[in-house]
Formats: structure tokens, sequence, C-alpha cells
């Protein structure tokens, strides 16, 4: 019996150099993740968005390729901190990317897809909104706003499908807001403050 005991303890050393050479890096690598990830929350609360951001960016280089649902939760919430960041183009690209890779994928992660198509059409109407203050053509700016209009119907459908009054009012004034933007002169255009996201 003092022999099992005894070779069970000079094993012990053995299998926890194991562990932390084989998942237990997993686990490290996952806990420094969760670490930026809370950072970035407090960060958030004291619209640190550029920080937030980066603490995004790290956190998602840390994530294993295999944690696909995680990683593109966490890039729409890179994006969304980008856009409040004056990232917008980055925010607007990484967003299209994100809608259509979730649109490929199908039904797993509809949730995600409504949240990411939402993100995606604001950053259409802000671009939109940016190219007609820089005096872009209407061929250049009008297919965002075509899309961001087609987006928040869709949206809105989809809401009003799953009873949800709050946010189909929300998204009809969005969808209002861009057909307006479309409509207006650029004179009109040029006197508004820049609408805040």
């Amino acid at each position: 019996m003092k022999r099992i005991i005894l070779v069970i303890w000079l094993l012990l050393p053995a299998v926890a150099i194991a562990y932390h050479l084989g998942p237990g890096q997993k686990q490290m690598t996952m806990d420094q993740a969760n670490r930026l990830l809370r950072e970035a929350e407090e960060l958030a609360a004291l619209d640190s968005w550029s920080q937030v951001a980066l603490r995004y960016e790290e956190a998602l280089q840390l994530l294993p390729k295999e944690e696909i649902l995680i990683r593109q939760q966490l890039r729409l919430e890179l994006a969304k901190a980008q856009m409040l960041s004056s990232q917008l183009p980055v925010a607007h690209r990484a967003l299209g990317d994100l809608v259509d890779e979730l649109k490929e994928e199908g039904v797993g992660s509809q949730t995600l897809l409504q949240e990411a198509r939402s993100a995606h059409a604001n950053s259409q109407y802000y671009m939109t909104w940016l190219m007609r203050l820089e005096g872009q053509p209407e061929e250049v700016w009008r297919p965002e706003a075509d899309s961001a209009e087609q987006t928040y119907r869709l949206l809105a459908q989809q809401s009003s499908d799953q009873g949800n009054v709050k946010a189909t009012r929300k998204i009809k004034e969005d969808l209002e807001a861009t057909i307006k933007l479309a409509r207006m002169e650029l004179s009109e255009l040029q006197g508004l403050p820049l609408p805040s996201q």
C-alpha cells in the first residue's frame, strides 16, 4: 500500500506538468482573454472607446480559432467600439464581413446575425452621412443608404414578428432617419449637427 501511495505521490508533478503544458495553457489563455474583456467593460463605462477597442483586439488574438461563436460576438463588440472611437470605415468593413459570414452559417446564430445587421445598418447610415458631407456624388452614397434602408425594413419585420414592440419602434425610427437622410438637400444636411451614435 505504501508503494502505491509513493508512486502516486511521485507521479503528481508529472501530471501537473502535463496539465500545465496541455489543457492548462488553453485555460490560462482563456483567463487572460476574460481579464481583457472585464477591463473593456470597465473602460466602456468610462466612454474610453479607443481603449475598449484595443482590449477587444487583444482578447480576439488570444481566443482559439475553434471558439467561433465567441469570436464572432467579440468581433461585433469590437466593431461597435470602433464606431464609437472614430474608426467608422474600419468598423463598417468589419461589420459587412461579419454579416456575410453569419448569413452563410444559417440558423445557428440568428440573434447574433440580427445584432450584426443592426450595427451594420447603423454604420451604413453614418457612412452615408459622411459621404454626403464630403460632397460624394449620389451614385457613391446612394447604395449605402439603400442598403441601410432595406436592412432596417428587414429588422423591423423580424422584430415585429417576434412581438418586440419597443425594438420595432426604435428600428422604424432608424428607418425613417435613413429615408430622410437620403432625401435631404445637401444644404439642409450641412446645417445639422453630426449625429451621435
